[in-house]
């Protein structure tokens, strides 16, 4: 048996020919889409026409529309596809993380894309402004995803996005991404890109809050903003930098640009917190705690407990309240407490895997509800200011508002923190 990865392919000229038995891994199949590379098995398989420039067959797509990506659905339409043709074994233990199941996981047949439809579907491309730490993770966990064409990552710091990109780079190899990672100091490499991650900021010291920032990050966000409009007019912005709600007004008014273009990072991670959080005290894993942050990323967090659940049942009266309260609170805190413990720098793995998240939910369309920082626009009877509600993403960034049957006091709770944001923001001028 002889697995055949995308560097096998990369080495092809014109087709590669693979035995029964062969494994033929989901990068490698990719790769032979994009660069017009014809896999077949032996002299006994079907030709594939040159002329059609079949390159590659897919797994099937999710049968959940919302998990689909929106660039794949249009293969579903009748006539687009050619007919299916099984080349080689498909491993699902190679599978990339967020494609769709492989054939021996999902029902249905493989079906053949060709690479003009390929050239039609080509990949995004981002970039994430600031290569600190928070920065330099953002990007690798969106490398690795394989889900875009190219990430540039940005800083003035005279190389060290080139560095650090390289360092990436290095270990294509190894982990088996196919997206290609930049690095630049010029923020002119935001031409054409299509999604933006901004990270660059003052991370706070210990005894700052994130309001202790507020003056010297804006300058750095207002910056940026201008060379945002100037080279990705088109581009969705998920901001990072603190004080989280200020600076995501702050970035949409500068760029101009519609507010579901502009989203604050600040409730996924302030979920993710509270769910790891809670998994500490034995009752299952984070992955099996399903909660929603809203509020502010600060000390108006609202955590709805009332909708939390522990493996589809109610979080409520498993854990006692007092613990409770004091699980809430300290992700309330978690922040702080990380800058505490490393008494130089602040969370960087935790936000980075966040804004990745955030971006990679756009890009494949998966219509999760997130909670994310946002224009209210009258939700939940709150006034128009930023505030961490739940939402679906789309391609074009906040596609929905989900309304959730929130209790009276959580709705209150809520009411305070956008008054509180509000006057925060008012104060920007």
């Amino acid at each position: 048996m002889t697995v055949i990865t995308a560097e096998t392919v990369e080495r092809a000229q014109g087709e590669v020919i693979v035995a029964r038995g062969d494994v033929i891994t989901p990068l490698a199949r990719d790769r032979a889409a994009e660069l017009g590379i014809i896999i077949r098995q032996g002299a006994a398989a079907p030709a594939i026409s040159a002329s059609s420039r079949t390159a590659v067959v897919e797994p099937p797509l999710a049968s959940s529309p919302a998990a689909r990506p929106a660039a794949l659905m249009a293969m579903l339409q009748k006539g687009n596809l050619a007919a299916p043709t099984q080349l080689g074994a498909f491993s699902g233990a190679l599978y990339r993380r967020g494609a769709s199941l492989p054939s021996a996981m999902a029902p249905g047949g493989v079906v053949a894309r060709t690479a003009a439809q390929s050239n039609r579907t080509a990949r995004p491309r981002a970039a994430v402004i600031g290569a600190g730490h928070v920065g330099a993770t953002t990007t690798l966990r969106l490398v690795e995803t394989s889900l875009f064409e190219d990430v540039t990552m940005i800083d003035i710091v005279e190389g060290l996005a080139e560095g650090l990109a390289l360092d990436m780079w290095h270990s294509a190899g190894l982990r088996g991404f196919t997206t290609k990672v930049k690095g630049s100091g010029d923020l002119s490499a935001l031409a054409g890109v299509d999604y933006i991650v901004m990270t660059a900021g003052r991370p706070r010291k210990p005894g700052m809050s994130r309001t202790d920032l507020t003056a010297v990050n804006a300058q750095i966000v207002e910056g940026v903003a201008a060379q945002v409009r100037l080279y990705a007019p088109d581009a969705v912005v998920v901001v990072v930098t603190n004080p989280l709600e200020e600076m995501t007004e702050l970035m949409c008014r500068r760029t101009g640009f519609p507010p579901e273009r502009v989203i604050g990072m600040a409730g996924v991670l302030d979920s993710a917190r509270f769910c790891s959080l809670v998994a500490l005290t034995g009752i299952a894993g984070p992955g099996e705690v399903e909660a929603l942050a809203l509020g502010s990323h600060g000390p108006e967090m609202v955590i709805p407990l009332s909708l939390a659940t522990v493996r589809g049942r109610p979080l409520k009266g498993q854990i006692p309240d007092a613990e409770m309260n004091a699980i809430v609170e300290r992700a309330r805190n978690s922040g702080a407490e990380v800058v505490g413990l490393l008494k130089t720098g602040s969370a960087y793995y935790s936000p980075g895997e966040s804004a990745a998240m955030m971006v990679q939910s756009m890009v494949t369309g998966d219509g999760r509800v997130i909670a994310a920082c946002v224009k209210s626009g009258g939700a939940y009877g709150l006034p128009d200011t930023r505030i961490g509600l739940p939402v679906r993403l789309g391609a074009r960034g906040v596609a929905e508002i989900v309304e959730l049957p929130l209790a009276a006091d959580e709705r209150a709770a809520l009411r305070t923190a956008a008054d509180s944001i509000a006057t925060r923001i008012a104060e920007l001028g």
